[in-house]
């Protein structure tokens, strides 16, 4: 099967440092979205967002920046941003789930608004010659919502459009509404991509098969949580290389350097590594133990030490 891959970002997880080590060690991604951007009052883009998405930070990388926003002119100014650095296409953030977010009408909050939706679509549009693409969940509130706005869509030339198949209120629990899903499929002409819970190559194999009107597919937590897992599907195999470790070991080693040059004192680092660790975990079910110990080192040693012990066990489990 010829079958696309994109990443669905993940803010603060998935800026350039990860993007770069993630395509060197692993691949299998097509197109990597960046984390959404944030204007501050003045309507500027904030440094580190910046930084995020030039163009030589992410050389070699197929990269789409992201919006989150409910304000037409706060979206056509960062389209205009993105097309001066080169980019062609935006994507609108109308999926993140999280309160903070959805109880200022962002995110999938703003779902619940299909005539704002019209409005800014409008005049974005109207304004700019950005491509748009769409991040997006059933609706906040329930999985009707979404019937509300994918006829809006269809008055626009959206390139795809990317759906969770959960609610917002739900966050990352309970099943996707796969019904829902299919019943969007047959209530759009625009092009999807099916995003949620891949998390194996049999879950994957289960989607593909399922709907199989479908070829682009959206991986988010599941590639931090396996970072072999695209390549696999790419590959169309379920089998880790030999040298899993190895692999995963200098991808982490990356990152840590990377991380630590950029961010000051152990703390942050290790924090930020430990952001990682929570998804990483996943991958070595019987050290999770070490997980603590990562959370709970106060020098990188310490930390070094916890992540040795975590591959060491794995690798004698494998032997």
């Amino acid at each position: 099967m010829n079958v696309t891959l994109l990443s669905s970002p993940l803010q603060g997880l998935t800026d350039f440092r990860f993007r770069n080590a993630f395509n060197r060690f692993f691949g299998g991604i097509d197109t990597y979205y960046a984390p959404y951007l944030r204007l501050n009052k003045k309507l500027e883009i904030k440094p580190a967002y910046e930084r995020d998405i030039l163009p030589e930070n992410n050389s070699g990388l197929n990269l789409i920046p992201q919006i989150i926003t409910k304000d037409a002119d706060e979206f056509i100014f960062a389209a205009e941003y993105v097309l001066k650095l080169g980019y062609k296409e935006l994507n609108w953030n109308l999926g993140c789930p999280y309160p903070m977010v959805t109880k200022r009408g962002l995110g999938s909050g703003l779902l619940k608004d299909p005539v704002k939706i019209d409005s800014i679509l409008n005049k974005v549009h109207d304004k700019s010659d950005i491509m748009v693409s769409i991040k997006m969940r059933l609706g906040y509130e329930t999985s009707e919502e979404i019937f509300q706005v994918l006829p809006i869509l269809q008055k626009y030339p959206i390139k795809n459009i990317a759906i969770h198949p959960r609610m917002g209120k739900q966050l990352y629990k309970g099943e996707a509404d796969l019904d829902a899903f299919k019943r969007c499929i047959d209530n759009t002409d625009h092009k999807l991509c099916y995003n949620g819970d891949i998390t194996t190559v049999a879950v994957f194999n289960d989607m593909a098969k399922r709907f199989p009107m479908i070829d682009h597919f959206m991986i988010g937590r599941g590639m931090i949580a396996d970072p072999f897992l695209p390549g696999m599907i790419k590959n169309n195999t379920t089998e880790y290389p030999e040298n899993k470790i190895e692999i995963f070991n200098k991808f982490h080693d990356t990152l840590l350097e990377d991380y630590a040059q950029a961010l000051s004192g152990p703390s942050h680092i290790i924090m930020r590594m430990y952001s990682f660790w929570k998804y990483f975990i996943t991958s070595f079910p019987d050290s999770r133990k070490g997980l603590q110990k990562i959370k709970k080192a106060k020098s990188i040693s310490a930390y070094k030490e916890a992540v040795r012990e975590i591959l060491n066990k794995e690798e004698k489990t494998q032997k």
